[in-house]
């Protein structure tokens, strides 16, 4: 015999407020893929679980602007400014990738008073690499 469960509010059996609550983050990782086409910035606590996250097409760049610095500073903008909300204080940076972007992110990381304790560059060296095509025959 199945149990009814009791009906919460106006919903069926779901919740009635905003699915997020307002947790308070005083520190956190923010990972940095910067490549030559778009610049994306996710903002985590220090268990790995994504607060807020924000890229250079989602900031409405198209083309070629996706790559470039303004794109990357803005959309480091808007991914820091709701964890700011939530109180974040200290944050680890972790870079990936060669893009022109790097510079101009952190430089808006540093404006919004966000202290960086460490910043790491994990962007992947092949050591031997792939196997090169075979020479071409004309």
């Amino acid at each position: 015999m199945t149990k009814t469960r009791p009906r919460i509010g106006s919903r069926r059996w779901g919740r009635i407020g905003p699915r997020k609550s307002g947790r308070r983050i005083p520190k956190g990782i923010i990972h940095v893929q910067a490549g030559f086409n778009n610049t994306i910035v996710t903002v985590t606590d220090v268990l790995g679980r994504v607060v807020s996250w924000s890229s250079a097409g989602t900031c409405r760049f198209r083309g070629p602007r996706k790559g470039t610095p303004f794109a990357a500073q803005t959309t480091a903008g808007n991914a820091i400014r709701t964890v700011v909300d939530q109180g974040m204080k200290r944050a680890e940076v972790r870079i990936k990738g060669a893009g022109i972007g790097r510079d101009a992110v952190l430089r808006t990381i540093r404006k919004s008073g966000i202290r960086v304790s460490s910043i790491h560059d994990v962007t992947p060296i092949p050591y031997n690499g792939c196997r090169p095509p075979k020479k071409r025959r004309v």
